[in-house]
């Protein structure tokens, strides 16, 4: 048998005992929490790896669900925020680097013809979804299942596979993701599944007349890196361009990091708005609101509001300057996607050894492993598949020094720092190997307890 991994956590334990007397969970967010004897404290990162505080070092592929994606501590970066500190902190006034920020934006992405900042995802897409009923007077929308919007009311509907007959001719209901969010919401909102043409054509025979925006993650980035064919936002355009339908692309993951002009250039699909939130400053930060010029000018007075104190902050200001540069002018970006591919060819060459089957889904710098022999193409796919594997391997990885998200539904994010240190893939796959045999382990011992 596989000797079982150890990891020292005891100096993160007992901050979780600490901490959890103050903090519920004892986390700043709900997702953070990994049980009580697993959470990890972090003391810093740098380049494509993160320390706790037990001193333990791993390779990272969550990167902070993806904002790092130079890498921890970028030398380049940190130098420019330093830079923004000079300026002041927060005026609740502008400054000359919003605009040329937002110039190099709309140079990468040609949808993005007018801009606006915002501090995080989830403000972004809320402010899209504002918007976008500004603009066209109505207050109904449609989201796609397994798309992930961020943290507010509106957006936090999902269908409930866990209590769906897969043999029904009924769809799935819509449920809120958990408590808090008033039901009244739920007559607003609409759910279709990914990749399926003759139902999206039906939500809008049914629903576009009344619909003020359709929400889509072309590449979703809390469902395993699940992509809609591009086939599929071309429809998604073409209908919402017929029933007067704002079209909002929510990049908030993908944006500058599956390309310059982030899936919607990939896909050649010009939405009327897009979100940008993660790689827009390597951790620092900021997110982005763009589009069509005739709909961001209803972000004004008697218009759609929109602001905050901290948006458009020196330093994050400063830090996406220098991030959009190094991601537009070098050769940033093909590093990353070249280093995912030599991980997804090594993790490959270790499950064929062993006759496992599987795939990947989504893109080389932000992908999702499946053990299946074709990935899932929708949500429904993936969530009434078998992904315990995937599971329990995760687990194991942890205490062998790579971090990966515990459940299969987010992507293994790579950085430009992961390509520029061969130790980051040496190591990786040495661990893989490791967890995929303690993993068939543990399902042999499993088959034979039953």
């Amino acid at each position: 048998m596989t000797k079982l991994p150890t990891r020292n956590l005891t100096k993160s334990n007992a901050q979780f005992q600490r901490a959890v007397k103050r903090l519920p969970l004892g986390v700043s967010s709900t997702f953070r929490y990994w049980g009580d004897d697993r959470t990890v404290y972090v003391h810093h990162g740098k380049g494509g790896r993160t320390w706790d505080i037990d001193g333990n070092n791993y390779v990272d592929y969550r990167l902070g669900y993806g904002p790092a994606i130079l890498g921890y501590a970028d030398d380049r970066v940190d130098a420019a925020a330093r830079k923004g500190m000079e300026v002041g902190g927060v005026f609740a006034l502008s400054t000359e680097r919003e605009l040329t920020v937002a110039d190099r934006i709309a140079k990468m992405v040609p949808a993005a013809e007018l801009v606006r900042f915002s501090n995080s995802g989830t403000e972004a897409v809320m402010a899209a979804l504002r918007l976008a009923r500004a603009h066209t007077g109505r207050e109904q929308y449609l989201l796609v299942e397994g798309g992930y919007h961020g943290l507010f009311d509106a957006a936090m509907w999902m269908s409930n596979m866990d209590e769906w007959d897969l043999g029904s001719n009924t769809d799935p209901e819509l449920v809120p993701y958990g408590k808090g969010i008033p039901p009244t919401i739920k007559q607003l909102a609409h759910i279709t599944p990914m990749n399926d043409y003759e139902r999206l054509e039906d939500m809008f025979r049914k629903h576009g007349d009344r619909l003020a925006a359709m929400l889509i993650e072309p590449i979703q980035g809390n469902c395993c890196s699940i992509m809609a064919d591009p086939a599929y936002v071309r429809l998604a355009r073409e209908l919402c361009t017929k029933h007067g339908v704002m079209l909002i692309i929510d990049e908030v993951k993908s944006g500058f990091r599956v390309g310059k002009g982030g899936i919607q250039g990939l896909m050649g699909v010009t939405p009327d708005i897009t979100t940008f939130a993660k790689a827009v400053a390597n951790g620092y930060p900021i997110a982005v609101i763009a589009g069509r010029e005739a709909v961001m000018r209803n972000f004004r007075y008697g218009g759609a509001s929109h602001g905050g104190t901290y948006t458009a902050h020196s330093v994050s200001l400063a830090a996406a300057e220098e991030c959009l540069r190094i991601l537009d002018e070098t050769p940033a970006l093909e590093t990353l996607a070249a280093y995912g591919e030599k991980l997804k060819a090594g993790i490959s060459d270790i499950l064929n050894a062993r006759k496992i089957v599987h795939s990947y889904t989504g893109h080389p710098s932000m992908f999702g492993l499946f053990f299946a022999e074709t990935p899932p193409d929708n949500y429904r796919a993936w969530k009434t598949s078998d992904y315990s594997f995937y599971d329990q391997m995760a687990y194991f990885l942890h205490d062998l020094g790579v971090i990966v998200e515990p459940d299969s539904r987010e992507p293994w994010f790579m950085c430009e720092a992961h390509g520029l240190d061969a130790t980051c893939l040496t190591d990786t796959l040495k661990a893989v190997e490791t967890a995929v045999d303690l993993t068939l382990e543990h399902v042999e011992a499993e088959a034979r307890a039953s």
